[in-house]
């Protein structure tokens, strides 16, 4: 048996989804896949989850009932394996063991959400050798905790609910305070193009967790949520958290703005949107990186492109553009070496 999550880019909304916003995922092809090999027997065991990996050396065991806490103790990888057995055990998963094999198309720490998409592919396995259902937002909320408490990643809930809900042909408007969706198609004249600068980061150890920190404080001062607070609200902070919240706060109105561009099939206005949520996200949030910088100039130089902007937790990784579909070809051909995607709109 195979189960499967897709990688995720994120058109716009970086950073709002722990505060309550807004934002607007598309589902990948890239994949993380689990083959189950054996469940409670064979090279598996009844008590044990044993999981290998063809993207990363050993093999990571953990006991099925979820003992081993969060993170099971194990740096890397298997703090995911760990925090998703721990977390589905939390909510009344049956410890059956299972042993399997990981194999997935998504480059690691390029900002595509594998870890997401992995954890959502091991929960799938995991409650399917159980027989046992969780809905579709309950299996994303449990794997956000996993990679909370396992990872020790501040996330928000998109990565884990693009994993789950995701489809290729739309994006996923997402409202993260009712974890309501709503399917936004993308124009049949445009295409979507993913491509990674090659600046590789871990947002474990970067300085992703610090600007959490920092919207998380300005939040409290301000005493509400920042998918309530205004711009002059946030003008009253100190700094640097009345920079970050102003990204927050502003990122938000822009998510709305892009789905109303895309409903216009408004190329113009969805470009001026990209651009401004770029630059917040390099002046304010400061999350930027030279050479995600170098990429979206040089998008934008490409004929047919109209939009470019970093996504993913920022400090390295991908960026993404829309183009013309015409176009999206040669744009793809001049981007090489570098490693690039493209969907017209199916990506």
């Amino acid at each position: 048996m195979k189960f499967s999550a897709p990688g995720r880019v994120n058109l716009i909304g970086s950073h709002t989804d722990f505060q309550d916003g807004f934002v607007l995922p598309i589902a990948l092809p890239l994949r993380v896949d689990v083959s189950v090999v054996a469940s409670g027997d064979g090279r598996g065991a009844d008590d044990i989850v044993s999981i290998r990996s063809e993207a990363f050396s050993g093999e990571v065991s953990v006991p099925a009932d979820g003992s081993a806490g969060p993170n099971g103790g194990m740096a890397g990888w298997g703090r995911y394996v760990a925090g998703v057995v721990w977390a589905l055990a939390q909510l009344g998963r049956p410890p059956v063991g299972l042993m399997g094999d990981v194999s997935a198309t998504i480059p690691p720490g390029a900002g595509l959400a594998s870890s997401a998409a992995l954890e959502v592919a091991l929960a799938r396995a995991l409650s399917a050798v159980a027989d046992w259902e969780l809905e579709p937002v309950a299996l994303a909320q449990a794997c956000r905790r996993a990679e909370v408490e396992g990872a020790g990643v501040p996330c928000g809930i998109m990565d884990q609910l693009a994993a789950v809900l995701g489809v290729g042909h739309a994006a996923l408007l997402i409202d993260c305070r009712s974890l309501t969706t709503e399917l936004v198609p993308i124009p049949q004249q445009w295409s979507v193009i993913v491509a990674d600068s090659g600046a590789r980061r871990e947002l474990a150890t970067s300085p992703y967790g610090d600007r959490r920190r920092d919207v998380d404080d300005g939040a409290v001062l301000l005493g509400m949520s920042l998918r309530d607070a205004t711009e002059d609200a946030v003008a009253l902070l100190p700094e640097p958290l009345r920079r970050r919240c102003r990204h927050v706060v502003t990122e938000n109105a822009r998510v709305l703005d892009a789905v109303d561009a895309l409903r216009r099939e408004d190329a113009d206005l969805l470009g001026d949107v990209f651009a401004r949520s770029h630059r917040s996200d390099v002046t304010d949030y400061e999350a930027g990186h030279p050479a995600v910088d170098a990429l979206v100039d040089r998008l934008l130089r490409q004929p047919g492109v109209f939009a470019a902007r970093m996504t993913g937790g920022g400090f390295g990784g991908i960026v993404v553009a829309l183009t013309e579909s015409d176009a999206a070809p040669a744009v793809i051909d001049a981007l090489a070496p570098l490693q690039a995607w493209s969907g017209a709109p199916r990506l």
